[in-house]
């Protein structure tokens, strides 16, 4: 009796009434969303815009330099005569700069708009990835490597901002998840084509990073059109969000603290923990760990290929509160794993369950924002959430693993990203409006 209540609150919401929440931009709509008692709340069958396939081509370009570079960049810091802990650091400083910069970043899309941002985040991060090819100590290498958090998060930054004012609204989800895909697929590829790359030598697949950013930043300067009837707009001519107005949304901060919880979980103890569970705990060789990464991809790209859609058909939260539940059951189940085989499948699972929640999370947020707005600060303060979430998250759980285990370790990360479902089981469906005041004039 209490699953069959709790499904009917998850997809029949009793607060959706259609006398209390609109669509946004409803006259875009290609049907209409029913009420509580309905089944379909948007469309999905509008077609992706020109200008988001042109923002798919750089993701993909993105993604496939920055996978040039990071197997290499560990053994590259080495190479200058330090520890495993100083290169460690190498690869932390972008992150961190990232998250230090995020507020600064959504300024300048609020006040610049977000292609010249995107594209200035961009050429940031070729010229710092280019100079990282020609350092001379590890001093230089470390500072080069964090100015490219700079222009990272600002790409970052203004991509959700493009996505979400060039998206229909109808097809946000299907939108994210393409973007989703098209990036997953440069991740993959990316590594592949480094290796080949570092027979070369290891500063090559810095130079060949800097190209691929140089061409993308190329693509969206030369493809990426700003007509009079597109949705993109310079910043200056939209409104910014307040953030005053986001954090008073219940939608936002649920997003907020499922973008920490994946960051944790997906972004940080994914990429710092399990390849150690792999070899310490099931005494495998470091070939496992690639495997359970690849395989967590594999997952992932699997629900990428259908989430979106049905994010923009049954709505936001249910796909949101489905993904959290899986890669939260998931990643806690990793820590109880003691072979091989069942590891694998709990990988790929908890890839699953990313893959049925982020795009989901990130139409979320544009709904959230709408089109007619700038979301520059609310977006950077949500980027900045899952950042920090893949920072402290690894250290915690390093904490953890050493003091009680790995079961314990695994245990808690997957308690926070549950803790995140269950935040959205109280914040409203961020597809629909917030609730229209009774003397709006509007029906």
């Amino acid at each position: 009796m209490v699953h069959i209540t709790l499904v009917t609150l998850v997809f029949h919401p009793p607060h959706l009434a259609k006398n209390q929440l609109e669509p946004e931009d409803a006259n875009t709509m290609t049907a209409s969303p029913k009420s509580a008692s309905g089944q379909r709340i948007g469309a999905t069958k509008a077609e992706i815009p020109r200008d988001i396939k042109v923002m798919l081509v750089a993701a993909f370009l993105i993604a496939l330099g920055f996978g040039l570079v990071a197997p290499v960049l560990p053994q590259f810091a080495t190479t200058f005569d330090v520890g495993a802990t100083a290169a460690a650091v190498i690869v932390s400083i972008f992150a961190f700069v990232r998250l230090v910069f995020a507020p600064a970043g959504g300024a300048l899309m609020a006040r610049f708009g977000e292609r010249p941002v995107y594209i200035t985040g961009l050429l940031i991060v070729a010229a710092s990835t280019a100079a990282c090819a020609f350092a001379q100590s590890y001093w230089q290498l470390l500072v080069f490597r964090g100015l490219g958090g700079a222009g990272s998060v600002m790409f970052t930054v203004a991509a959700m901002g493009l996505l979400i004012r060039l998206a229909p609204p109808e097809s946000r989800g299907r939108v994210s998840g393409a973007y989703a895909s098209a990036f997953l697929v440069g991740s993959v590829l990316g590594p592949v084509v480094g290796g080949l790359l570092a027979g070369f030598g290891l500063r090559v697949p810095f130079l060949a990073y800097a190209g691929a950013l140089l061409v993308a930043a190329a693509v969206v300067r030369t493809q990426l059109k700003s007509t009079p009837g597109s949705a993109l707009k310079a910043g200056t001519d939209a409104p910014a969000m307040p953030m005053k107005e986001a954090l008073g949304d219940s939608a936002y901060r649920a997003a907020l603290f499922s973008s920490f919880s994946n960051g944790w979980a997906t972004l940080g103890v994914r990429m710092a923990t399990v390849p150690l569970f792999a070899v310490e705990v099931l005494a495998a060789g470091p070939a496992s760990a690639g495997w359970a990464l690849a395989v967590f991809a594999g997952g992932n790209a699997a629900a990428l290929t259908f989430s979106g859609r049905l994010a923009d058909t049954f709505g936001r939260k249910p796909m949101l509160l489905i993904g959290l539940t899986v890669t939260g059951l998931a990643t806690a189940t990793i820590g109880l794993t003691t072979a091989l085989p069942t590891f694998f499948a709990a990988s790929a699972v908890a890839g699953f369950g990313a893959g049925l929640l982020n795009p989901a999370q990130q139409a979320g947020v544009g709904d959230i924002i709408g089109r007619g707005r700038s979301g520059g600060r609310v977006l950077a303060v949500f980027q900045m959430a899952s950042d920090a979430g893949a920072i402290v998250g690894p250290v915690l759980v390093g904490l953890l693993a050493d003091g009680l285990g790995y079961g314990w370790a695994f245990g808690a990360t997957g308690g926070i990203v549950l803790l995140a479902a269950a935040g959205w089981l109280v914040a409203r469906e961020p597809m629909l409006r917030a609730t229209v005041p009774v003397d709006s004039g509007r029906p």
